[in-house]
């Protein structure tokens, strides 16, 4: 290994890892999510991949088209720049749609009782909710992904254009890939071990009160991200 690609391979995973913890909607919107939905491991992790990959491959994509065609670093961050405005505000978009979705369901799902007479005359009034049923609209569910999935095609990986650009630019594509992968595995890695790692500390904080508005919370929590990657350049 040379002491080039060594550089370019430490500053890749530095890179990755400080993008990633700096950047909130890297990981709110899935630890809100996936806490909200009571998802298992399974699907927090393979929801958070797939997003992830989405993410860091729509920047190797417009990196290498760049490569392709000439283009100059400035060229394409000016791309990124307007690709970051869009997913900010679809961010924006989906955390008051879905905030506004949790509120109407806790609304639905609030606490109620129903009444039985019996034959005999006797009533009895059954008190229930419906907090802990299986929520059956798969549809929205899927809905709800791919709508995070889009969101994440559409934010860019700043950084790594430069990173991308510097070896291209002296012929060394295998290098170019050696960048990509490393920067993709600690960003994915590091989205990974910030959610599961909120995850857990949530795991101790009581919410039994407030289930009736995980959703609306965690929607809630994604618009806060939203403002924050939009207005406060997080």
């Amino acid at each position: 290994m040379t002491n080039e690609l060594s550089f370019l391979l430490i500053t890749a995973a530095a890179v990755g890892f400080l993008h990633t913890i700096l950047g909130p909607d890297h990981y709110v919107p899935f630890i809100a999510m996936s806490r909200a939905g009571n998802w298992t491991k399974f699907k927090t992790t393979w929801v958070t991949m797939l997003c992830g990959l989405g993410h860091v491959g729509s920047t190797i994509t417009l990196g290498f088209v760049g490569i392709a065609f000439g283009y100059t670093v400035f060229h394409l961050e000016v791309i990124e720049s307007y690709r970051g405005d869009i997913a900010g505000w679809l961010l924006i978009i989906f955390g008051v749609v879905y905030t506004g979705w949790g509120i109407r369901r806790a609304f639905l799902n609030r606490p109620h009782a129903h009444k039985h007479i019996h034959h005999d005359g006797i009533m009895e009034v059954h008190a229930h909710d419906h907090h802990g049923t299986h929520d059956h609209n798969e549809t929205q569910s899927t809905m709800r992904l791919w709508i995070l999935f889009t969101i994440f095609v559409f934010g860019p990986c700043e950084p790594l254009i430069p990173m991308l650009m510097y070896p291209a630019a002296r012929g060394n594509l295998t290098n170019v890939v050696i960048v990509c992968i490393a920067f993709s595995i600690v960003t994915i890695g590091t989205m990974l071990g910030i959610v599961f790692s909120a995850l857990y500390g949530l795991s101790f904080v009581p919410m039994k009160r407030m289930e009736q508005y995980s959703h609306a919370l965690g929607g809630f929590a994604i618009l806060l991200c939203g403002i924050a990657v939009q207005f406060l350049g997080l």
